[in-house]
């Protein structure tokens, strides 16, 4: 391959490339390579190039203009592992038709079913929680998500294997197999080895899943849930096998839980840090809700709920990079690229760049004011787009936002002093150490029943460990329609000619 042909890029060492320097700290490479080489350039993994975008024209181009052109197949290993073929990892008639039978669980309609489910198991959640309380929000959010998930996609609520099941997704995650780019780092599949406890997760993983998938079999695949399609899909001997119907349940498993509650345990340490935005929520909720529970029809009226949650997601988008494989020649930015070449375009890079943000390292919802001048289409994508945007992105935005609204509504939190809190970039952009916070009672806050065990006489859902985590109410039907409609709509940028950035870019010295 002719590097000639490739943006220049940071200095490499010979034979690895620029592959150590990107391992030790992928975040601040991206950052400086934006930094001193603009909106283009090229890093090496070995001899291998991969070249790395970072215009919101450049999103466009992947995501949009030149889709086809483009597969995601290949460029993350480490996930084809992890998750199989599913939707995040196959392209082409196969992905198609695999999304074409589990959209329906995405529809707008369906979606407000499930809007019930997530407030009552949150609220049940909270039932366990006590003022006082010291507590790993991210381990406690993420086995909310995944319990909502898998009752409102799967039918499934089982609390107890639901710990059992979030805590081989956590190990899945802290301990999946290290990449660099296409290069595997060596592993040993030992009891005590970081491999060796990935391979133990993924063994949980499975058994929990090809038992469920036995069980729907033995009860019948007449339901109507994700579960059922998939069997159903395959039940004539033509369709999915048992593997297939694996893999999609755990994509959907781990995509389903995981962006939410990233999302929420990154706003929940924001707003403990900006004490005017949290009360400016509190307010709001306490205005529009009183001390009922919310509902999807509420949305609409709650903006700053929203602006807090965007807000959120651009400082720390829980997918903070993508990348894809040309399938042919291309042009960009006066270079010419031969089929074959790996591209990576970050969301943590475009989220952060002064000059569209002005202030990219502030929390300041007040941006998402539409009185403010919007940000370029295709400045913000936190969950993608394009013909293959998140498929449960309605479901996550919703989700989202009806659970903060539900947390706060009770409690407020508090980091705990002397926490460190550093995002760590595995497959999701998560917080190393967890988020050790303190529960402090919400202004009015509504009592919870009586009777019931405090969260500190009561196991987390999984074990905390200071460790690196490498890793409905059907009323008001066209309103709640219009807000799910609102919500996806500010997440995915709408296809128009794309806003043209100066050549040149600042310094970009964001959160770190």
């Amino acid at each position: 391959m002719d590097t000639a042909r490739f943006p220049p890029g940071p200095r490499r060492l010979p034979v690895v490339g620029n592959a150590y320097q990107y391992r030790r700290d992928p975040l601040g490479f991206v950052r400086a390579a934006h930094r001193e080489f603009g909106d283009i350039a090229t890093m090496y993994v070995g001899a291998w190039p991969i070249v790395l975008c970072f215009r919101p024209e450049h999103v466009r181009f992947f995501l949009v203009e030149r889709a086809a052109a483009f597969t995601p197949v290949g460029v993350a290993p480490n996930l084809m592992e992890t998750l199989g073929e599913g939707l995040l990892t196959t392209d082409g008639e196969f992905h198609d038709q695999q999304r074409r039978l589990l959209q329906p669980a995405f529809h707008r309609r369906r979606v407000e079913h499930y809007a019930a489910t997530m407030v009552a198991r949150t609220e049940e959640m909270l039932d366990r929680w006590r003022p006082g309380d010291e507590i790993d929000v991210a381990q406690w959010m993420s086995a909310l998500t995944l319990r909502i998930v898998s009752q409102a996609l799967f039918g499934v609520d089982q609390e107890a294997a639901g710990a059992e099941l979030n805590r081989a997704f956590v190990d899945l995650i802290a301990n999946s197999p290290e990449t660099i780019g296409l290069i595997r780092l060596p592993r040993l599949n030992l009891p005590h080895t970081r491999y060796g406890r990935y391979m133990a997760a993924r063994r949980r993983l499975d058994a929990y899943v090809y038992d469920l998938i036995d069980r729907r079999r033995a009860a019948g695949t007449d339901g109507d849930d994700v579960l059922s399609w998939l069997l159903t899909a395959g039940a004539d001997g033509t369709g999915l096998t048992d593997r297939q119907v694996r893999d999609q349940t755990v994509t959907l498993l781990a995509a389903g839980h995981d962006t939410t509650a990233l999302a929420l345990t990154w706003t929940l340490f924001l707003l403990s840090q900006h004490r005017e935005a949290r009360e400016k929520l509190l307010a709001e909720l306490r205005a529009v809700l009183g001390d009922r529970p919310p509902t999807p029809d509420d949305l609409s009226r709650l903006p700053y709920l929203d602006w807090v949650v965007t807000e959120s997601m651009r400082i720390y988008p829980p997918a903070w990079a993508q990348g894809r494989v040309a399938l042919e020649p291309f042009e960009l930015e006066g270079y010419r690229f031969p089929a074959g070449t790996h591209v990576m375009f970050s969301q943590w890079v475009i989220h952060h760049r002064p000059d569209i943000w002005g202030d990219p390292d502030r929390f300041r919802p007040e941006r998402w004011d539409p009185a403010q001048p919007p940000p370029p289409h295709w400045a913000y994508f936190p969950f993608g787009g394009g013909p293959r945007a998140c498929i449960g992105m309605p479901f996550a935005q919703m989700e989202a936002r009806l659970l903060l609204a539900t947390i706060l509504q009770r409690f407020v939190t508090r980091l705990v002093p002397g926490h460190p809190v550093v995002p760590a970039p595995r497959i999701t952009l998560r917080p190393k150490y967890g988020m050790r916070m303190i529960l402090n009672p919400a202004p009015a806050a509504r009592a919870a029943p009586p009777g019931v065990h405090a969260a500190s006489d009561v196991a987390p859902p999984t074990p905390h460990a200071r460790r690196d985590q490498d890793f409905g109410n059907q009323t008001g039907e066209k309103s709640t329609r219009r807000v799910v409609e609102l919500l996806v709509a500010r997440s995915v940028p709408r296809a128009r000619a794309p806003h043209r950035l100066p050549p040149s870019t600042q310094a970009c010295t964001g959160r770190r």
